[in-house]
């Protein structure tokens, strides 16, 4: 099977298991525009597919043979234990991956994009295929660049795009864990619990649990919140100034990165103190 078939088939199975187990063991109760959100959120992602294809030759992994082959990056140039390249680029990639979270809070330019992701109304697994076409090519731009400076293998890169994919799908969705078994996992990976905080409306646990995949970097970084204020089934999820079914429209959620919002909501995500 060629690269892209094996992302899509592990996509296209976790997406379907998540979606049942929602159904199954909901961990709160949605909002009943489901149907609305999702035919958005699923056509964003095709959106996003076909600009990547229309836009890259390859995924990540083919930067990580173009390095490869032209000799170019930390681990063409310099030899170590293949073990060793593999864990310090997943290491390394997860870090950026947290770190571009990060600016997309931060810096106001990318928070007016990246705030679609953050503007729906409910967090589900569809939540985790929601983002602006052109967040996804700026998040091509750097994977590629990271990929090539650290001249990461080939079956690192792939390897952590699955990861990656699945661990967004998994942290996104409305499935109830045992309390036990969070605890547990939280330790080492982002659980549905410990991101949902993340898409809070309330400014302090949106600045929080930025991490995708692997949870310590938000323990590192004192960027770690364990709980909602108002506990799970009470927390207000999306942007204050959205709590509508606008979010729900795909042309509104297309147009998100030129609407104004309300200086208070900008300085809140902007890290301003008022």
């Amino acid at each position: 099977m060629s690269e892209a078939a094996i992302r899509l088939s592990i996509f296209a199975g976790l997406f379907v298991v998540l979606a049942l187990l929602e159904y199954f063991v909901p961990r709160r109760e949605l909002k009943p525009v489901k149907a609305k959100r999702w035919f958005t959120n699923w056509t964003i992602v095709l959106i996003d597919s076909l600009l990547v294809r229309l836009l890259f030759k390859t995924a990540a992994v083919g930067g990580a043979l173009w390095a490869a082959d032209n000799g170019i990056g930390l681990f063409n140039l310099v030899s170590a234990p293949y073990w060793l390249e593999f864990a310090i680029s997943f290491a390394v990639l997860d870090f950026a991956v947290w770190l571009s979270h990060v600016a997309s809070h931060k810096i106001p330019i990318f928070w007016r994009i990246h705030r679609m992701h953050h503007s729906d109304v409910d967090i589900d697994v569809s939540t985790a295929i929601r983002f602006h076409p052109i967040e996804i090519i700026l998040s091509m731009i750097w994977k590629y660049a990271m990929v090539i400076a650290l001249g990461a293998p080939a079956a690192a890169v792939l390897v952590f795009e699955i990861v990656l994919n699945g661990g967004a799908m998994f942290n996104h969705s409305n499935m109830k864990l045992p309390l036990w078994l969070d605890r547990v996992l939280r330790w080492v990976i982002v659980t549905p619990d410990m991101h949902r905080v993340h898409h809070s409306a309330d400014r302090a646990e949106t600045d929080s649990n930025y991490g995708f995949n692997l949870s310590f970097w938000d323990r590192i970084f004192r960027t770690y919140i364990d709980q909602p204020e108002k506990g799970h089934d009470d927390m207000t999820i999306g942007i204050d100034e959205w709590q509508d079914e606008r979010p729900t429209g795909l042309g509104w959620s297309l147009s998100v990165p030129f609407i104004e919002q309300r200086p208070a909501r900008a300085n809140i995500q902007t890290g301003a103190r008022t």
